[in-house]
């Protein structure tokens, strides 16, 4: 199973054996432990469940369920597969190794949260003219004529911009460092320095 739970740790580059620069997204892959596998009989579906980092304030519905596991992990995910993998086992742990250099990735993050913005920064809108008597520079403008009376839902407009889950689709794997537990990723990763990020293979 190639998925991984991870951090962003920031950005670097590498410089190719044709002298090509790439920019790598480093992303701190610490070992992850099974905290769960989920079968077409007893859940009615197949997925493995896998838990990162160690919880220190453990609820006690949650302690029961990592029993197993021997581990507390802090962050947990469940990932689907078609089949499960005949050497996993609910406690096995799993490391960087599991990807390889050149494999295709999908990388799923939270983009970084930038608050209550205007329709400019929002949405990519022209600012009014400045001149010849325009006085509407920022504002969004008309947002609908006298009919039908009303504004449909989903009017780009203001608002909260930012803070939503984004999925970066086909990025390779650049670099693999089981020694200091690092994966690099080519391009960029969306969410801030620390924030998770799940590493997942293409099929």
């Amino acid at each position: 199973m190639k998925a991984f739970i991870t951090r962003k740790v920031g950005m670097t580059s590498t410089i190719s054996d044709d002298g090509t620069m790439q920019a790598v997204t480093l992303l701190s892959a610490t070992p992850v432990v099974v905290t769960q596998l989920k079968t077409q009989d007893t859940d009615g579906y197949t997925a493995v469940q896998i838990g990162a980092e160690v919880d220190k304030n453990v609820a006690k519905p949650q302690a029961g369920h990592f029993k197993a596991a021997g581990k507390m992990p802090k962050i947990v995910r469940e990932f689907r597969v078609d089949e499960l993998e005949e050497d996993l086992a609910v406690g096995t742990e799993l490391t960087a190794e599991v990807f390889s250099v050149g494999d295709m990735v999908n990388v799923t993050g939270t983009s970084k949260g930038k608050g209550f913005a205007g329709g400019i920064k929002r949405h990519g809108f022209h600012r009014g003219r400045k001149t010849h008597g325009g006085r509407s520079y920022r504002r969004v403008g008309s947002i609908g004529s006298m009919y039908p009376q009303k504004i449909f839902k989903g009017k780009r407009m203001a608002g909260h911009l930012g803070d939503v889950q984004v999925t970066v689709r086909n990025l390779q794997i650049a670099l693999v460092d089981t020694e200091h537990n690092i994966i690099g990723v080519t391009g960029a990763v969306p969410g801030p320095r620390k924030g998770i990020v799940i590493v997942k293979g293409v099929k």
